[in-house]
């Protein structure tokens, strides 16, 4: 179990069979909304029973699985659901699935009656390091990722890694590029596990995956704790992210968030090497280390425009100025404000494939 502290803290729980356990985290609530997407239906049955168990009605609310369901027009869907069950601030929701779903779901529990109890219950390696904590809920629009949000703090969060047996092998690698961000900018370790058995780090069942999961969370434990509403050093979190993201709107929510992640870390690491801040080993080991996970490295040569056009949009921007997070050396993050277009552009050549 791990603490985020802050004006409202909550536990993640970490561990195998917890599927029946949310009620637990939600002590008085008469009814809990689990919302989920087709694939995950069986386990949010799971869910589902548990808390009936406890006495707890649940209401099953499936939505569109990934991407395709974390949009306005599905939000709206969610909460004509929970206004016809009379939802009241007692009452819980639940999301069980991957990023996408629990965005939605604590979008939606942020925002009915101005906020309700939730839960994420991560099915996904990338919702149990990155989505489910923080508190950070949202959707997507026609402008941009995660551009309409809000943040709201859980009662509380599962990661039952039993989920990940069943996760196809791309997806828990995507994942963990996530957890790899939080090797360099606050974790080595979790570089050295990866690096000394990189079959390991993709094995469900292995006891290493098991600790990349606990270390990544405590980064981001540790680093949301002091910073709710990304005001200051929770932007750290975002390494990588400024390109990925555009990857994402570019390719239309087509790719895995995790493989744009790893891109854009690529990215990140040349250009902090451009600007003269983090050294060329530590810049070239990123993707050195992301290869052994067999996650890609590099995009299309000609996506440079749009790609640049579309990260002006990023939430991280100010004035009009582009900010990035870069290393100043290895779990040394700082921000970079307003580099030069070729230094930009050169940064891309690094990953242009």
């Amino acid at each position: 179990m791990i603490e985020v502290g802050g004006e409202r803290p909550y536990d993640v729980v970490v561990g195998r069979g917890l599927l029946a356990d949310v009620a637990g985290l939600v002590p008085g609530a008469a009814q809990a909304a689990v919302v989920y997407a087709a694939p995950l239906a069986a386990r949010a049955a799971e869910v589902a029973d548990g808390l009936r168990a406890a006495g707890v009605r649940p209401l099953p609310v499936e939505v569109p699985d990934a991407e395709a369901g974390k949009t306005v027009a599905v939000a709206a869907d969610v909460w004509d659901a929970l206004g016809a069950a009379a939802f009241t601030r007692t009452d819980v929701v639940v999301g069980v699935g991957g990023g996408a779903v629990t965005d939605l779901a604590g979008y939606a529990a942020a925002s009915w009656l101005r906020g309700v109890r939730w839960v994420p219950v991560s099915a996904s390696l990338l919702g149990m390091v990155d989505a489910a904590v923080g508190g950070k809920t949202g959707v997507n629009t026609a402008a941009g990722k995660n551009l309409v949000g809000a943040f709201h703090p859980p009662a509380g969060v599962l990661a039952d890694v039993d989920l990940l047996d069943t996760l196809p092998p791309a997806d828990l690698r995507a994942g963990l590029a996530e957890v790899v961000k939080c090797g360099f900018i606050a974790d080595p370790a979790i570089l050295d596990l990866v690096e000394a058995d990189p079959a390991a780090a993709v094995d469900p069942r292995s006891a290493a995956l098991h600790e990349l999961v606990v270390r990544a969370v405590r980064v981001k434990a540790e680093v949301v704790a002091g910073d709710l509403r990304e005001s200051g050093r929770r932007e750290i979190l975002n390494y990588g992210h400024t390109l990925a993201h555009a990857i994402e709107q570019v390719q239309g929510y087509r790719w895995r968030h995790g493989d744009a992640v790893a891109v854009g870390l690529v990215f990140a690491a040349a250009l902090g090497h451009l600007a003269g801040r983090l050294d060329a080993e530590t810049a070239a080991r990123h993707a050195r280390t992301l290869r052994l996970l067999d996650l890609p490295t590099t995009y299309a040569a000609d996506a440079w425009p749009r790609l640049r056009q579309v990260m002006a949009v990023d939430k991280k921007a100010r004035a009009g100025a582009l900010r990035f997070v870069v290393l100043d050396a290895l779990a040394a993050p700082t921000i970079l404000t307003a580099p030069p277009e070729s230094t930009l552009a050169a940064a891309y050549a690094a990953v242009a494939g």
